[in-house]
């Protein structure tokens, strides 16, 4: 156990310097780091929530919006089914929950019943008089909600990462929560309505077979819709033009694969959009049968522009124009890129945390730990004297190591987690005692330097893997089911456990074999 090749020197002094270079960063200032080589790691420790400061959302998936749209695209397929069985109907329509109809021949019921019942799996079935009831089942309300959310964590994780927010933490909370933590967002409030925003969009003919005094009457024709466009900031007494649009979708934004923000002819703020090859074709195929005919662009139920189309648009690519400021451009061409939301999401929670409550956090952070390490100083060079000072030497190497994993791993470090440092200054020099106090026991049994030595780490060695290993268990336990809080408390023990132990038995071995084989002592000095 006392000798080491020349390969395990080279790696253990490899390790440490490794780790020196990696951690110096977070000791130096932004401008002195900005000045280094690029060849040289330039990151420090990402700081979590608590302490530089930030927002913390607590966001609700509205579930039944998903729900009522999948009902509503549920009755198209019910009008198909029938139709094409020649079975005749009334009373087609959907609510937020499911989908009837009335058939008219009571013989034909079973018939429906059996053509319907196979347009989806996770469909359940109910017979009334002659009406038919679709809903979901069980097995596909979970499905869709699962979906949904998943959806929306992407969706969100997109738009975040656009803004340039750097270590955001956004998970799933309960069924359908969504917790979103965003560290040293200095415009909280733009953050929230880019998140506000569904971002839907789809592009729709104008309907002119009707007027839009009739549809504000309730006159409204079959296969239209009545919506309002955007309302300008400039013009607050002008009421909020009306759209009468056609239901069926010409082109659907979900074609969308790239949306910049640019400049008009009149050097008024737009939005360039570019559809994917399936789209631009039918974008293509739309405006050359619709020329010198209105096109409405809708987002989220609203119209924000419907131009005239002047000739057919063949490269799949276009402008949208709505009145916006530069910001509304920006904001517009990043969502359309993060693509649309599956449904709203309501804010049930949010906090913001200034980063003065963060510096004292790490205040108190700093002041913790340094005191346990002096502490932990103290005792192990009086009570181990020259061995203590090589654990100390091994301990101070592994809170580098700590902040070099953190710094090259982008890891965010919370409060909690400088909780788990704390622990691990602690635990860290656990494996040193362990053999320090076995090698006593074999130098009063009579043994050599050497031979005690070797012996002390050859039984303790088990001992303390096992300790160490349980301990990285209930970690990996931690990591896994716990939330943000426990996460950030967990990754900074796992890394602990892992670097003290290479410093506890592969560090201090190395500098209590350099020493011996230079001193040759006569007896151990423990």
């Amino acid at each position: 156990m006392i000798y080491f090749s020349k390969w395990k020197i080279v790696a253990i002094l490899g390790i440490v310097i490794l780790g020196l270079i990696y951690s110096l960063p977070n000791f130096l200032g932004k401008s002195t780091r900005l000045g280094w080589p690029e060849v040289l790691p330039n990151k420090t420790v990402s700081l979590g929530l608590d302490l530089q400061g930030g927002s913390h959302l607590l966001l609700e998936v509205k579930v039944d919006a998903v729900i009522k749209e999948r009902m509503n695209a549920l009755v198209d397929a019910v009008r198909v089914q029938l139709r094409g069985a020649k079975i005749r109907y009334r009373g087609l329509g959907a609510s937020s929950r499911n989908v009837s109809v009335v058939i008219l021949d009571i013989n034909a019921v079973e018939r429906a019943t059996t053509l319907l019942s196979k347009i989806e799996k996770e469909l359940e079935v109910n017979i009334s008089n002659g009406r038919i009831s679709l809903s979901l089942n069980k097995k596909g309300l979970r499905e869709v909600r699962n979906a949904a959310v998943n959806q929306s964590i992407e969706i969100i994780r997109r738009r975040i990462d656009e803004t340039g927010t750097k270590e955001p933490t956004i998970q799933r909370q309960g069924d359908q929560r969504i917790l979103v933590q965003l560290p040293g967002v200095d415009d909280p409030e733009r953050v929230k309505r880019l998140l506000g925003k569904t971002a839907k969009m789809s592009f729709h003919l104008l309907d002119e077979r009707g007027s839009i005094e009739d549809a504000i009457k309730g006159r409204l024709l079959p296969g239209s819709r009545l919506l309002k466009g955007i309302e300008q900031p400039d013009a607050a007494d002008v009421p909020v033009r009306r759209f009468l649009i056609k239901r069926r979708v010409a082109v659907s934004g979900d074609r969308l694969i790239d949306a910049q923000p640019s400049f008009d002819q009149n050097n008024e703020p737009v939005v360039s959009f570019r559809f994917d090859s399936v789209g631009g074709k039918r974008f293509a195929d739309v405006t050359r049968r619709n020329v010198n005919k209105p096109f409405a662009i809708v987002l989220d139920n609203r119209v924000i522009s419907a131009p005239v189309i002047r000739e057919p648009i063949l490269g799949g690519s276009g402008q949208i124009s709505g009145g916006f400021t530069t910001q509304e451009a920006k904001d517009l061409a990043l969502l359309l890129r993060a693509g649309a939301l599956p449904a709203p999401l309501d804010i049930l929670e949010e906090r913001t945390v200034g980063p003065g409550l963060g510096a004292d956090s790490i205040a108190a952070g700093k002041f913790a730990s340094s005191i346990g390490l002096i502490l932990v100083i103290i005792f192990m060079i009086i009570t181990y004297g020259l061995f203590g000072l090589f654990a100390v030497v091994a301990l101070v190497v592994n809170i580098l190591l700590i902040l070099a994993v953190l710094s090259g791993l982008q890891a965010t470090l919370t409060l909690p987690g400088i909780a788990g440092i704390v622990l691990t200054i602690g635990m860290a020099v656990d494996a040193n005692v362990l053999v320090f106090e076995r090698i006593r026991e074999e130098v009063r049994g009579g043994r050599t330097p050497i031979s005690a030595i070797d012996s002390g780490y050859s039984r303790a060695i088990s001992t303390i893997v096992d300790a160490n290993l349980t301990t990285l268990i209930a970690a990996l336990i931690l990591f896994n089911f716990g939330s943000g809080p426990i996460k950030g408390f967990a990754v900074t023990l796992m890394i602990g456990i892992v670097t003290s132990m290479f410093t506890a038995i592969m560090l201090t071995r190395l500098m209590i074999s350099i020493w011996i084989k230079r001193r040759k002592p006569a007896e151990v000095p423990i």
